[in-house]
């Protein structure tokens, strides 16, 4: 779960699309381990921030129903390549992710 989040930030125009992919086992806490039938315990993000040079474009927050390794890809406009992109998150357990990635033109 320590994996990198894939950032991929590409000036396209006056805009600028932006992908996200966090490395994340994201467990709900109803699936039942093989062999034992034990509930795997639930583990999922809970909130996650992008900024763009330290201004907040993106406040979330997950539940058990989004994926594993979830994706998201938005838009923004403002920025120039070279920006600074920060991704974080926190899970449910407490754990804490943050990468950094610069806008490309």
């Amino acid at each position: 779960m320590t994996e990198p989040i894939k950032i991929r930030a590409t000036l396209q125009g006056d805009t600028t699309d932006i992908r996200i992919l966090m490395q994340h086992p994201m467990e709900t806490g109803q699936r039942k381990e093989q062999g034992t039938g034990k509930l795997v315990p639930a583990l999922f993000i809970q909130t996650f921030v992008v900024t763009a040079n330290g201004k907040t474009l993106v406040d979330g927050q997950l539940n058990t129903s989004v994926s594993r390794n979830p994706l998201f890809a938005f838009k923004a406009r403002g920025l120039k390549a070279g920006d600074k992109l920060v991704v974080s998150w926190l899970d449910s357990a407490g754990n804490k992710r943050s990468d950094e990635t610069s806008v490309s033109s």
